[in-house]
C-alpha cells in the first residue's frame, strides 16, 4: 500500500494523476478494507504508470444520475489480478477496483445507504412500534457480473436486517417496476447498463412506487451512501443467500397478464395475423415477449444467434435497437420471411426499436420518435372509438413525454383535445407523473368517505374512469430514447408491452392495406410535418467530463445569439429559470438548455446522465397544406436541421476547449 501511494504521489506532482484521483485512491488505500486481489490490481497499474487508467477509475465517486449508478465493470486495461479464471463468457474473476467503478465495494456501500435510507423512511413514515421489515425486490440483465451482483446486493440486504425477492434469472426492467408494486416492496433494484458497452453495468435505483427515485429519495439516498464507512464494506462482501427469497411465480403470472392490458383490440393479431420478426440481441426480452405474443396468436420468428443471454453481445457492435447495426440479422431474416414489422430490444428490454416493410418490399428503420408518434395516434384514435375516453377528447386524458421528444406529439395531442404534459428527460419524472394522478384519485376516494383502496389490484379499465373523474387519465407515454409505456401498471418504460403495442398497430396496419409510412403521412397531414435529429458527443473519462462541463457552462454563460442564420429568439435554461409544466408542477432544477430560433428550428442541450457523451437534441416543423406539398416540406425540413447539426458540433468542440 505504501508503494502504490509513494508512486501515485509521485505521478501527481508531476502532473500524470488528478488531484481528486489521488485523494479517492488515498482514502481507499488507507481504509484498509481492500482485499489482496484488490491491492495487487492497483499495484499493477501503478507499477505500469498507467495513471489515465487510474484517474479514470478514482477522479470521482460513482453518484446516481438520470438512470441510477452505472460504470465501468471491465477496467480499459484489466489487471492479472482482476482477470484471474475467468468465467465460461470471459467475465473476469473480479470486477474492476475503482471508486468510479461498479464492483463489490462500491455496490456493497450503494445497498447499505439505501437500506439505511429506505429503513429511515420507513420510521418516519409509519408507527413508532413497526415490525416490517424493508422489503427489496432485485433484477438483473444478463451483463458480466450481474447475477453476482443481485446476489451480493441481496444477501447484504437481508444481513442488514431487510427482507429480499430475487428473480431466478434474468428479467427486464420493466418487470421489476411491476413486480415492486406487486410484492407491496419498499424498493427495487436492477443491476444493467441497459445498451453499454459489455464493459459497463449499474445499479438502478427504484422507490415503492415502481418508478426510479426522484427527489427527494435520490439525494436522500446519496447522502446515506456517502455516509456509509468504507471499512464497513467488508462485514457485508461475502455472499449471504440464507434469507434470500424467490420472487414467485404467481407474481411473473401477474406482469405477464398486466402487459397484456397494453393491447386495446384483443383479436386484431390473431386476425390480422401480422408476419413478425423479433430480435432479444442477447438481452432479456424474449423471457417475456415470446410468451405475450404467444398469449395473442402472433406469428413470431426469433434469430437463434441472438437468443443466447451472452455478456459479450457477440453478434453486434452495441446492443442498442436504436442503431442500424444491431438489426442486421433480422432484416436478413425479415427479408427471407418477408415480414411485416422487425422489432429489437436491448438488454433489459426497455427499450424498443423496429423496422418496417415498405410497398417496395425494403425494411425502413424508424425512429423512436416516430414509433411513439404512431403509438399515440393509434391508440388515442382506438380509446375514443371504444368509449374508453370521449369521441370530443377531455383535458382529463393525457399524453406525458419528454421535453426532447417530438413536439408531433404535442400536435397530435392538440389535435385531439387532449393534454401534453412535458417532463424533463428519464423516465422516472414520467412515472412521478403518474405517481400524482394516482394519489389524486386515492386522496378523492379517501375524502368522499370510500377509504383506502389497493389501487394496483383494479382493472386497468378501472383505471381510465377512476383517473378522468378525479384526476387525469394517462394514455400514453414515451421518450425519444425507444422509450414507451401505455398503462400506468409499469411506472418505467416497458419493452415487453411496447412490443405488443407495435405489433398491435402492425396488424391494424395490414387490415386497413396501409405501410408505417402511409399512416405517418396521415397524421403530418393532420398535425403538420416535423422531423428530429440527435447529435451525440462522447467524452470518456475524467478529461472527457471536464470538457463536457466546459461546453454546458459556457452555454450557461455565453449563450448564443443565432445559431445557423437564425437569430435566437428563446433561452430557457432549466438549471437557474424556474418553469412549471402544463400540470402547473415546478420542473427540477437541471443543466439543460433549450433554443428556439427564429425560423422554427429548436435545440435542446444536456449532458447525459448515464453515458460519458453530451447530447444536442434537434427539432423542426412545417406545416403541411396537401398531400402534393408533403415531400417538398420533408426535405426542406431536413436540410434545415442538417445544417443545423453541423454548426453545433463546431459550436460544441470550440466550447470544450475553452
Amino acid at each position: 500500500m505504501t508503494k502504490i501511494l509513494t508512486l501515485a504521489a509521485q505521478a501527481r506532482h508531476a502532473g500524470k494523476l488528478l488531484h481528486a484521483a489521488y485523494d479517492n485512491l488515498a482514502e481507499w488505500l488507507q481504509a484498509g478494507f481492500l482485499p489482496e486481489w484488490a491491492l495487487q490490481s492497483l499495484e499493477e497499474l501503478a507499477k505500469q504508470q498507467a495513471w489515465g487508467e487510474i484517474n479514470d477509475r478514482f477522479f470521482k465517486k460513482l453518484a446516481f444520475g438520470t438512470g441510477g449508478m452505472r460504470g465501468l465493470t471491465i477496467g480499459r486495461i484489466t489487471t492479472q489480478a482482476e482477470l484471474g479464471v475467468p468465467g465460461p463468457q470471459d467475465t473476469p474473476a473480479h470486477p474492476a477496483v475503482g471508486a468510479n467503478n461498479l464492483n463489490d465495494f462500491t455496490l456493497v456501500r450503494a445497498t447499505i445507504g439505501l437500506f439505511r435510507y429506505v429503513d429511515g423512511w420507513l420510521t418516519r413514515h409509519s408507527v413508532s412500534s413497526r415490525t416490517r421489515k424493508p422489503r427489496l425486490v432485485i433484477a438483473h440483465d444478463v451483463r458480466h457480473f450481474s447475477r453476482h451482483f443481485c446476489e451480493l446486493a441481496a444477501g447484504a440486504w437481508t444481513q442488514l436486517g431487510g427482507e429480499a425477492f430475487i428473480f431466478d434469472g434474468p428479467r427486464s426492467t420493466p418487470q421489476l417496476s411491476f413486480t415492486v408494486r406487486h410484492l407491496h416492496a419498499d424498493t427495487g433494484i436492477v443491476i444493467t447498463a441497459s445498451h453499454n458497452p459489455p464493459s459497463y453495468n449499474g445499479f438502478k435505483c427504484y422507490f415503492n412506487d415502481g418508478a426510479q427515485v426522484v427527489p427527494p429519495h435520490d439525494s436522500g439516498i446519496i447522502a446515506e451512501v456517502n455516509a456509509v464507512r468504507l471499512s464497513e464494506i467488508p462485514s457485508f462482501s461475502n455472499k449471504d443467500l440464507s434469507s434470500v427469497q424467490s420472487v414467485p411465480v404467481s407474481a411473473e403470472n401477474a406482469y405477464l397478464a398486466r402487459i397484456a392490458d397494453n393491447v386495446l383490440d384483443k383479436d386484431i393479431i390473431a386476425r390480422a395475423r401480422p408476419n413478425i420478426v423479433y430480435t432479444n440481441i442477447h438481452g432479456t426480452g424474449d423471457v417475456m415477449i415470446l410468451p405475450a405474443l404467444a398469449r395473442f396468436n402472433a406469428r413470431v420468428t426469433t434469430i437463434p444467434a441472438q437468443r443466447s443471454h451472452d455478456p459479450r453481445f457477440p453478434t453486434v457492435k452495441s446492443p442498442n435497437p436504436e442503431n442500424a447495426e444491431a438489426f442486421t440479422l433480422a432484416l436478413e431474416t425479415a427479408k427471407k420471411e418477408n415480414a411485416d414489422i422487425v422489432i429489437a430490444t436491448d438488454p433489459d428490454d426497455d427499450r424498443v426499436g423496429a423496422a418496417v416493410r415498405e410497398l417496395d418490399g425494403s425494411y425502413r428503420l424508424i425512429t423512436g420518435n416516430t414509433i411513439g408518434s404512431a403509438l399515440a395516434a393509434y391508440r388515442i384514435a382506438k380509446m375514443k372509438a371504444t368509449g374508453i375516453i370521449p369521441q370530443e377528447g377531455s383535458q382529463r386524458a393525457t399524453l406525458v413525454k419528454t421535453f426532447v421528444t417530438t413536439p408531433l406529439q404535442d400536435a397530435i395531442a392538440k389535435a385531439e383535445n387532449i393534454r401534453c404534459v412535458n417532463t424533463l428527460t428519464g423516465f422516472k419524472w414520467i412515472g412521478a407523473k403518474l405517481r400524482k394522478y394516482q394519489e389524486e384519485v386515492e386522496n378523492a376516494l379517501r375524502l368522499r368517505g370510500a377509504g383506502s383502496i389497493d389501487y394496483d389490484i383494479l382493472p386497468w379499465s378501472e383505471h381510465a374512469t377512476l383517473l378522468q373523474r378525479h384526476s387525469t387519465f394517462f394514455v400514453f407515454g414515451g421518450e425519444e430514447s425507444y422509450g414507451y409505456l401505455g398503462t400506468d401498471s409499469v411506472r418505467d418504460k416497458d419493452g415487453n408491452a411496447a412490443a405488443l403495442m407495435i405489433v398491435e398497430l402492425a396488424a391494424w396496419l395490414k387490415e386497413q392495406g396501409l405501410t408505417f409510412s402511409e399512416y405517418l403521412d396521415q397524421i403530418y397531414l393532420r398535425c403538420g410535418f416535423y422531423t428530429e435529429d440527435l447529435l451525440n458527443i462522447v467524452m470518456e473519462g475524467a478529461d472527457g467530463a471536464a470538457r463536457i462541463r466546459a461546453i454546458l457552462d459556457s452555454l450557461r454563460d455565453s449563450p448564443p445569439s443565432s445559431v445557423d442564420g437564425a437569430a435566437v429568439v428563446s433561452f430557457l435554461d432549466f438549471g437557474r429559470q424556474d418553469i412549471t409544466d402544463t400540470d402547473g408542477d415546478p420542473v427540477p432544477k437541471e443543466d439543460f438548455f433549450f433554443f428556439t430560433l427564429d425560423d422554427g428550428r429548436r435545440f435542446a442541450v444536456r449532458g447525459s446522465g448515464t453515458e460519458p457523451k453530451i447530447k444536442y437534441y434537434l427539432f423542426a416543423g412545417l406545416p403541411v397544406k396537401n398531400a402534393a406539398a408533403l415531400e417538398e416540406r420533408k426535405a426542406l425540413a431536413s436540410r434545415a436541421l442538417a445544417s443545423l447539426r453541423s454548426k453545433l458540433k463546431a459550436d460544441a468542440i470550440y466550447r470544450s476547449k475553452k
